[in-house]
């Protein structure tokens, strides 16, 4: 993938994550390219891409949402041709993407007592800094790529605030609770004290993905990252604060994504599909 259609998607808002999920996705469309034609074509062309979508559903059986993200790739990659001038034709149309049913149920899927039960484990595990992470992502929402890039210089504790560089590399203040600032405090006295971040590794590098997401599976097999930041939402909503405040926290550029945490989870719905 070439390094001046990167710096298109960086220039476009997208997240570090989003980027790699669209380096992803045109590279396996290139893959099915050549494994179909033999090579990979120069430019994208509206029948080919019409044959990948008839591949993604027919034959790979993908769910729309996952078609419409590797469509989403592919029209940002034929929007940055386009703009270069490698090509004029538009391959990928807005009525090419299925149409989904948004979800109603909220996202959350744990009460407050599994979220409790969890961090107690991680507590009596011995780590500091790994109970510290679970209850910052617990009682703030905020994204696994969000804590892990926190340095030293955007953490106040005196005035109960972090300073979160979200997607689009835009900046917000997400605030503390008691809870989240006594973890940090307490993993702050066996921080090793030579790396900029705030949560390292043994090197005094930024933590990777992977090894938070064994932080995770090492004490429970369905909370993650995600998952306590739709707990947070949710909770947040139940407690007290507004649409707009949880927007605010959470990072949501849309405030239709905060909507959903007020509606009923899945299980209350099923609980009230079985009094019918």
């Amino acid at each position: 993938m070439c390094d001046a259609f990167l710096s298109y998607l960086k220039s476009q808002g997208k997240s570090e994550n989003t980027v790699k999920t669209y380096r992803r996705n045109i590279s396996l469309y290139y893959g099915w390219c050549k494994d179909s034609f033999g090579k990979e074509p120069d430019r994208l062309y509206r029948s080919n891409v019409l044959d990948y979508i008839s591949y993604m559903k027919n034959i790979k059986h993908y769910n729309p949402r996952s078609v419409n993200n590797f469509l989403s790739a592919l029209h940002c990659l034929n929007a940055f041709s386009i703009e270069n001038g490698t090509q004029t034709e538009e391959a990928v149309l807005k009525a090419d993407f299925m149409k989904v049913q948004l979800q109603y149920a909220s996202p959350c899927t744990v009460r407050k007592e599994d979220v409790e039960a969890f961090r107690q484990s991680l507590l009596e595990g011995g780590s500091k800094r790994d109970y510290a992470i679970v209850t910052l992502y617990a009682y703030t929402g905020i994204r696994r790529s969000e804590c892990v890039r926190l340095k030293m210089e955007d953490v106040d504790l005196t005035a109960r605030e972090i300073r979160v560089v979200g997607k689009g590399d835009k900046y917000r203040l997400v605030y503390l609770n008691d809870k989240t600032v006594h973890a940090i405090r307490e993993y702050l006295k066996v921080r090793r004290p030579y790396s900029p971040y705030l949560f390292s590794s043994r090197q005094g590098q930024m933590l990777s993905a992977s090894r938070v997401n064994q932080i995770f599976n090492k004490y429970s097999d369905t909370i993650t990252p995600k998952t306590l930041r739709h707990y947070f939402c949710s909770n947040a909503l139940e407690n007290g604060y507004s649409i707009h405040e949880v927007a605010n926290q959470a990072g949501h550029s849309n405030i239709q994504t905060t909507l959903l945490y007020s509606n009923p989870s899945a299980r209350e719905m099923k609980e009230k599909a079985n009094r019918l």
